[in-house]
């Protein structure tokens, strides 16, 4: 039973190490990216903000743009996870359209880096997912809009020009509250806050006259 309990023990203190360690590499990464930029950002920067060995980051990642796709798949993960959820129990349009900006942009205001790094580097996103970040964002918001449809939160209009709209206005002010946020952390909920009550205003305004054409 103690040698049962020593293995065990020895098992959770490596894979806590294991996550230590890869959370370290990325957080180097995500402050040599935000001061260097991703092209100038080289792997020795990287661990030598970790202060680890350097043969021990390739026990983690094989390159810059592994840690790269790691950044972005995580952010992504976490945002759509968000997003589905404030939309699924959305109680109206409105509440539809508000909570998502909402989740969107407070996602964005507190890691603008990501966001940033994905605008600026959109060849690599290509590369690494086999699309590019809208295509990756649409596959969640087409779902929940048919949805809301189904449900009569939203007028039954032609859905790709609804999708489309949404993400447009999504993704541009998404950049700027990126953008706002880096330059003052300290605004980075009234940020969020002001984009969505903007955006939800803007789309609230423009559904009431396409419901005519439903």
């Amino acid at each position: 039973m103690d040698t049962l309990r020593s293995k065990d023990d020895t098992l959770g203190k490596r894979q806590s190490n294991r996550i230590r360690n890869r959370n370290a590499i990325l957080l180097a990464a995500r402050e040599c990216f935000r001061e260097r930029g991703y092209d100038n950002s080289t792997i020795r920067d990287i661990v030598r903000k970790t202060g680890l060995a350097a043969g021990t980051f390739y026990n983690y990642f094989s390159s810059k743009q592994d840690i790269f796709a790691a950044l972005l798949t995580d952010f992504l993960n976490q945002l759509n996870l968000n997003l589905t959820r404030s939309r699924k129990a959305a109680g109206s349009g409105e509440d539809f359209i508000r909570s998502a900006y909402l989740a969107l942009f407070r996602a964005t205001a507190n890691d603008p880096l990501v966001y940033e790094l994905a605008h600026r580097n959109d060849h690599a996103i290509r590369e690494l997912f086999g699309s590019d970040i809208l295509g990756l964002a649409m596959l969640s918001l087409e779902e929940d809009v048919r949805d809301a449809i189904d449900r009569g939160l939203l007028p039954d209009v032609d859905q790709d020009y609804l999708c489309a709209s949404f993400f447009g206005v999504a993704y541009e002010m998404s950049l700027r509250v990126a953008k706002r946020s880096h330059a003052a952390p300290g605004n980075a909920e009234q940020e969020a806050q002001d984009a969505a009550h903007f955006a939800a205003t803007l789309f609230l305004g423009g559904l009431s006259r396409l419901d005519t054409l439903s």
